[in-house]
């Protein structure tokens, strides 16, 4: 099965643009961040023109939140779906779903807050999501989306935070909670059977900033982590929609198939 996963960033006026390419990858599964209350009603029509007439969208599950922040995430489906219930303690519960599809994938679409945002909200929805993805991790699971880290990543696979100074040193104020909640997600799971999907096709020599200042240098803060329940075929960025300005991140494609089925 195919997935495309993007933060899409709001648009508006390039909604269509953006439907047009995300249907030229004929997906099976399409995991949308920064989906707006404006934007939702075009994207169900778009993304029901591609035969993915399921649609879990975070808006309708949590309407009042929404209201306040604007921004939601949402899976789209080939297949009927099951919606899951998230954790209880994620703090901007619009930020993510899960849903068990009919072929018995378990999909969690993230889209994490940023640093600056109040109330270690950040760390705490990576805290959360860890706790509920570590449960999971004897069924088939993909986790992606936006996920706001790593600040850099080392050709020996080390990994720093956003709790950590340009130069690796650990800040003060944020400290070891928070550099443990952002590696819980990216490298966390991993005793719990989980992989980088990306990383583990294509090593850690390659940069793939998903992300990037107008003047260069950026991110890879779009992922894809599956348990090992979950066989990937092909996993690559589409640095190409962001160089042209459809968002301003890469979307990620990838081909699933779940082991033994």
């Amino acid at each position: 099965m195919r997935l495309v996963s993007w933060n899409v960033a709001g648009r508006v006026r390039r909604l269509d643009e953006q439907a047009a390419v995300i249907s030229d990858e004929t997906p099976d599964l399409v995991a949308l961040q920064e989906v707006s209350r404006t934007t939702l009603p075009r994207w169900r029509a778009a993304l029901g023109a591609m035969a993915l007439a399921h649609v879990c969208s975070a808006a309708d599950l949590h309407p009042a939140p929404v209201g306040r922040r604007g921004l939601a995430v949402l899976l789209a489906s080939r297949w009927p779906l099951a919606v899951l219930p998230g954790p209880e303690a994620l703090p901007w519960p619009e930020r993510a779903v899960l849903a068990r599809i009919e072929t018995g994938l378990v999909v969690c679409v993230a889209h994490s807050p940023i640093s600056p945002a109040p109330d270690l909200v950040k760390v705490r929805t990576h805290e959360a999501l860890h706790e509920l993805l570590a449960a999971l991790a004897a069924e088939p699971v993909a986790l992606c989306g936006d996920l706001n880290t790593p600040r850099r990543e080392h050709p020996d696979g080390t990994v720093w935070t956003f709790a950590r100074e340009s130069r690796g040193a650990l800040r003060p104020e944020r400290g070891e909670r928070w550099d443990a909640a952002e590696q819980a997600l990216v490298r966390g799971l991993e005793p719990f059977g989980y992989r980088d999907a990306f990383r583990t096709l294509h090593g850690y020599a390659e940069r793939s900033a998903t992300w990037a200042w107008p003047t260069g240098g950026g991110y890879r803060l779009d992922h894809l982590i599956v348990s090992a329940g979950v066989e990937v075929e092909r996993c690559e960025y589409r640095h190409d929609w962001r160089i042209e300005r459809l968002s301003d991140h890469s979307a990620l494609v990838a081909d699933l198939a779940i082991v033994g089925a």
